[in-house]
């Protein structure tokens, strides 16, 4: 990705004309809405829109925004450097929300993504090679085998083709092919709507203290979401573990089930469990929601498509792309970026709660002190990206003016930055690649914009639905 500009922010948070050498003192917070006697007037906002509250508190009240949700004490930051520094310099002091990760834990159990401390250093540590990016070229193969099969059955010349769908089902393909050395096909349609089903669930959960057990009349669809995507992982699991090690093939439930029978009490079945959901639901939804937003901004910005499938054309001349062609695809990667800013796959990271004072810039805040980094808000601040809401892939040419670092941050920050951020990367730029290869994608005639919609991740509010068309030989 293109490098940014450094640290310094040139809107820091001394919004006040206060800054860290002159401290608020300790039991004072920012600026924030009024609360009234409980607050949960600004928890319902949130329930319905999550990122449009978060915008409008921050036009008001600054980068620094104070929610007093009884009995929470919650603070939206926003700015740049106060991001990084929070996530970077103050890490050790943070944990993530106690509710989020409940909720989470549901699928994911004690994966990497929902560890703690020790724990979740050693899982990171363990796992790490497997996304380091000389490993993710070795994806390159399973990625472009996906594309291909599943392109081949895409039919042109449909004014209403299932876009998003189809992209979903190919993402969940990919990471089948390299997690299983197996295909998705036949489990397609039902994980996709078990995907929507539990992230649905989910996203309502986050909002309240407590939940319903999941055994009542109206969690119907929660519970057959969460049957569908057990079944699907321990299947994979089952039939795996029929095999001799001998005859495993080279993926990553191989090398969980190495972990395994090296040291069974460090990685009981159920630990290999909870990676493989971990990586399936993290390792599909990000690519498919990125390339969902992607074809969007292909189709209804025609030079755009046109100029990155030029460049795919020079640098390919008609080849499925390998991992040494990436580099060579500049500006396609550019488009991926730009789609990453507007329509990041997640527009508000899980909030962290400090587990001592920590000082933020003016502001002392105490130990229990809730943090919400709103991603997407940082990525549409026209001080870092002029007209924030145009689609302009030049923002990411090496050439281009920077923006501070933390401006952009798609996949986090920090020693928590996104596991599978190469992979994902790399995945889109493959597939984004052969898709222009092969196909025209226009916005069909009286269709309006797609609006946003956060259940966990960023989808479209409708399923999105696109004209294709063959590319044009040249």
């Amino acid at each position: 990705m293109k490098p940014s500009t450094s640290s310094n922010c040139p809107y820091h948070a001394d919004v006040d004309g206060t800054s860290p050498a002159h401290l608020h003192p300790p039991g004072t917070w920012p600026p924030g809405p009024p609360s009234g006697l409980t607050g949960w007037s600004l928890l319902r906002r949130m329930s319905r829109d999550l990122p449009g509250a978060l915008a409008e508190w921050r036009q008001g009240y600054g980068d620094m925004v104070h929610l007093h949700i009884w009995p929470e004490h919650q603070v939206v930051v926003s700015d740049p450097q106060l991001v990084r520094e929070l996530l970077v310099n103050h890490h050790d002091a943070l944990i993530r929300w106690e509710r989020g990760i409940q909720v989470f834990s549901q699928l994911h159990g004690h994966s990497v993504l929902i560890a703690e401390g020790q724990p979740w250093r050693s899982k990171r540590h363990t796992l790490q090679p497997n996304f380091s990016p000389k490993t993710v070229e070795a994806f390159v193969p399973a990625m472009s085998g996906a594309a291909e099969k599943a392109f081949a059955q895409w039919r042109t010349g449909d004014a209403d083709w299932p876009i998003e769908s189809s992209l979903t089902s190919l993402a969940m393909d990919v990471i089948v092919r390299m997690m299983f050395s197996s295909e998705i096909d036949e489990d397609a349609r039902s994980a996709e709507r078990a995907v929507h089903d539990t992230a649905v669930a989910g996203n309502a959960e986050m909002y309240w203290p407590a939940r319903w057990p999941d055994w009542m009349p109206w969690k119907r669809a929660k519970r057959q979401a969460l049957a569908v995507l057990n079944r699907l992982i321990d299947r994979h699991i089952q039939a795996r573990l029929m095999l001799a090690p001998a005859a495993w093939p080279k993926d990553l439930l191989s090398e969980l089930l190495a972990l395994h029978h090296e040291d069974s009490s460090a990685w009981p079945l159920k630990a290999v469990r909870d990676e493989c959901m971990t990586a399936f639901l993290a390792g599909h939804e990000t690519a498919a929601a990125t390339l969902t937003w992607w074809t969007w901004c292909m189709a209804a910005n025609p030079q755009a498509q046109s100029t990155a499938r030029q460049e795919i054309r020079t640098a390919l001349q008609g080849r499925i792309p390998t991992a040494q062609d990436l580099p060579s695809l500049a500006y396609l990667t550019q488009t991926l970026q730009e789609t990453l800013r507007l329509y990041p796959a997640a527009p508000v990271l899980l909030t962290r709660r400090s587990r001592r004072p920590i000082t933020l810039g003016a502001w002392q805040l105490p130990a229990r002190t809730m943090f919400t980094i709103p991603v997407q808000l940082m990525h549409h601040d026209p001080r870092w990206f002029p007209d924030p809401h145009a689609f302009r892939p030049e923002r990411f040419a090496a050439d281009a003016p920077g923006f501070p670092r933390g401006a952009f941050m798609p996949f986090g920050t920090g020693p928590r930055v996104c596991l599978g951020q190469h992979l994902a990367m790399a995945e889109m730029t493959i597939i984004a690649a052969m898709f222009l290869q092969r196909f025209a994608v226009t916005v069909p005639d009286e269709m309006t914009a797609p609006k946003p919609v956060f259940n966990i991740t960023l989808r479209p509010d409708q399923p999105l639905r696109l004209k294709l068309s063959t590319a044009a030989a040249k």
